[in-house]
């Protein structure tokens, strides 16, 4: 039995999650489909991608492949999507790339791309879905950040700086669309157990370091990411914007 809420405010609600395709991305389409929202998902990685749609099967998102750092395809992939599917009342901003890198080997350009795979699609899907949203009398933008800044985690600066940045953002954009009642929030990830970071990064030394850190002494699922995400999305948040709200298991 199924013991996760139900939200009927997002019943045949237009949703649009970018980086949708693996990991906490794709728990929170998951989740929006399972709700009966009409979900739209941009990814860069197609094969991951295309398997959750046939994943899901009749709860279907629309999958449209696309490199957010190209901003022109950005937006006419949301504009595609918005054509599909209407227009977007829910924005989630979850594409992300915390690569490690050394603050020694960091040049101009790798810094750019970090800042253009971490941040800026963030601002310009927003600005593409804003003004029907402000058409429609409100809507929902849930920014992804982090709590890698908060904690001072080392390795990775370029990505800890970008995520920072999304509070900034976050606060200014609710600020602007706050008259309009189109609110912004951002939730803000501890050390969630997706598939990559297993692969890539996390030992089992690590999960103990974590839940040494943690007040809760379980880890993190990407699902775990997403009942907050759709909490946001959803009108029983419906006076909650210009926040940040932090899902780690209690380490910060």
């Amino acid at each position: 039995m199924d013991s996760n809420a139900r939200y009927p405010s997002l019943k045949d609600r237009a949703v649009l999650v970018t980086g949708g395709g693996t990991g906490i991305g794709a728990a929170i389409v998951e989740r929006f489909c399972a709700q009966g929202s009409r979900v739209a998902f941009l990814d860069i990685a197609e094969e991951p991608s295309r398997a959750l749609v046939e994943q899901l099967g009749d709860a279907t998102p629309l999958f449209l492949p696309c490199d957010l750092r190209d901003i022109a395809a950005l937006r006419a992939s949301i504009q595609q999507a918005a054509d599909a599917l209407g227009p977007f009342h829910v924005l989630v901003n979850n594409a992300a790339s915390d690569d490690r890198h050394p603050w020694q080997d960091v040049t101009p350009d790798y810094w750019d791309d970090r800042m253009a795979v971490n941040l800026r699609h963030q601002f310009f899907a927003a600005q593409a879905v804003a003004p029907a949203m402000q058409a429609a009398g409100g809507g929902s933008i849930v920014n992804l950040g982090s709590i890698s800044w908060v904690i001072g985690q080392g390795g990775m600066a370029a990505y800890s700086a970008a995520k920072s940045a999304v509070l900034g953002l976050t606060r200014s954009l609710a600020r602007d669309l706050g008259p309009s009642n189109v609110r912004v929030n951002c939730v803000m990830p501890g050390a969630v157990m997706t598939e990559r970071q297993l692969r890539l990064w996390i030992t089992e030394d690590d999960k103990r370091t974590i839940l040494d850190h943690q007040c809760l002494k379980r880890l993190l699922e990407p699902d775990d990411i997403a009942r907050m995400v759709l909490f946001l999305a959803a009108d029983d948040s419906a006076m909650c914007t210009s926040q940040s709200f932090i899902v780690d298991g209690g380490w910060v």
